[in-house]
């Protein structure tokens, strides 16, 4: 049978019928263990990791994350405020966003620290809060993704200040007095280390026209391995050179800079598995493919549709005996042609077969690696299907829900229909 991460098939059974299907599932060893190794980055003069809340941003497991020591970085004001109603203090969070919060103002009051992404959002700033400390992010010039999507530097990439608009950036400080105390940069996920560290280096030349820098945020994106045989950043050898930039730093410009990290897939992504069903086993032909149809998909798990991601897949039979083996696609519940979970790599227009366990109708099966951009980036109510539930597995075993399913209900809440026709 495949190999997945951190669920038996006993307990895939045991899922299947206690929660229903399909259902994402989250290792709390799995968490707490790649926070460790985060807050283990090399640093010369201090280091504060944040969780990129977008990656999966389930109240349980923010709190859970922000309890191992993790601070936490926001993309919006829903965040901010999901985070804080989580239990997290509004001091532990940094929002760092593409537009900018209605409530800013009262976030900002909170004590949530706040990222300028832009010359609108820095002047925006200074005309709310004139004098007030700030962060900005930078965008250095250069990127690296293993696709355009996931790429968020140099010159295609809309986030951040263009490094070459620093002196507008200078004379907005002085016209509202603000303090620039931290620079953030971020080039984007599946990043190359070399590259990473590159990066570093262009952050610090600009940190060096900054003199009231007190943090470097580097960003994350470190690349994590899904599939078998993919390499997964090793952290410890990607940070090896940065205490080094850092102490060279200090001896130039007097300054003991605070190290920032904020991955998001590093923590989670395998840390969740999607357990679904089987719900039709279908062929074209001997000319033609076989096709598992389970009742999970893009609703679920939109990134092989999106661009041709690729996640370990295991069928669990039913029943415990021996089963032969056969080349499937498997493919979502949705009325979608895209709706394809083995896509080719990198092409969600292509195809790619599977070695998989046989299957029948009924079977679980199991998508790994879904912690990361799933529950939190999907298709979610397409064809009207209800959003999954989460559950937790914790350090003894035990099963806890932390999302209910949602009902058909909740899904029209907040639909109405004009009187006119009602007749």
């Amino acid at each position: 049978m495949e190999r997945f991460a951190f669920l038996s098939a006993e307990q895939v059974r045991i899922i299947q019928t206690r929660f229903g299907t399909p259902v994402f599932v989250y290792d709390q060893q799995g968490l707490e263990e790649q926070a460790r190794k985060a807050l283990a980055f090399p640093n010369a003069f201090g280091l504060r990791v944040r969780y990129a809340m977008k990656a999966c941003p389930n109240t349980a497991l923010v709190r859970l994350l922000n309890q191992q020591g993790l601070h936490l970085d926001v993309s919006s004001g829903f965040e901010a405020q999901r985070a804080m109603r989580a239990g997290v203090p509004a001091a532990h969070l940094q929002l760092t966003a593409q537009q900018l919060p209605i409530d800013l103002r009262e976030l900002v009051e909170y004590g949530v620290r706040f990222n300028a992404c832009s010359l609108h959002q820095f002047r925006t700033f200074g005309q709310l809060f004139p004098g007030r400390e700030l962060g900005i992010r930078i965008n250095p010039g250069l990127g690296s993704g293993h696709n355009n999507r996931t790429n968020v530097g140099g010159p295609s990439s809309s986030f951040g200040i263009w490094h070459e608009y620093l002196d507008q950036v200078l004379a907005l400080q002085r016209e509202f007095k603000l303090k620039i105390t931290a620079l953030h940069s971020h080039i984007g996920s599946g990043s190359d280390p070399e590259v990473w560290q590159r990066c570093a280096r262009l952050t610090l030349g600009i940190a060096a026209r900054l003199p009231q820098v007190q943090t470097v945020n580097l960003g994350g994106g470190f690349k994590v391995g899904r599939m078998p045989g993919e390499v997964s950043t090793d952290l410890q050898v990607a940070g090896r050179p940065i205490p080094e930039e850092f102490v060279r730093f200090h001896k130039e410009h007097g300054r003991k800079l605070v190290l920032e990290l904020e991955p998001g897939t590093f923590f989670v992504a395998n840390a969740g598995a999607v357990v679904c069903t089987a719900i039709d086993v279908v062929d074209t032909g001997s000319a033609g493919y076989a096709f598992i149809k389970v009742d999970s998909g893009m609703t679920e798990v939109l990134r092989p549709s999106l661009y041709g991601a690729q996640h370990p897949i295991a069928v669990v039979p039913a029943q415990a005996g021996p089963r032969g083996q056969r080349e499937y696609l498997v493919v979502g519940h949705c009325c979608e042609s895209g709706d394809v979970l083995t896509p080719e790599p990198g092409n969600p227009e292509g195809l790619q077969t599977r070695t998989l366990t046989e299957a029948h109708i009924g079977d679980a099966v199991v998508i790994g690696g879904s912690g990361a951009y799933c529950a939190g980036m999907a298709a979610k109510n397409y064809n009207s299907f209800p959003e999954a539930p989460e559950v937790l597995l914790d350090k003894t075993g035990q099963f806890h829900l932390i999302r209910q399913r949602q009902t058909l209900e909740q899904v029209l809440a907040n639909e109405t229909i004009p009187e006119f026709l009602k007749a």
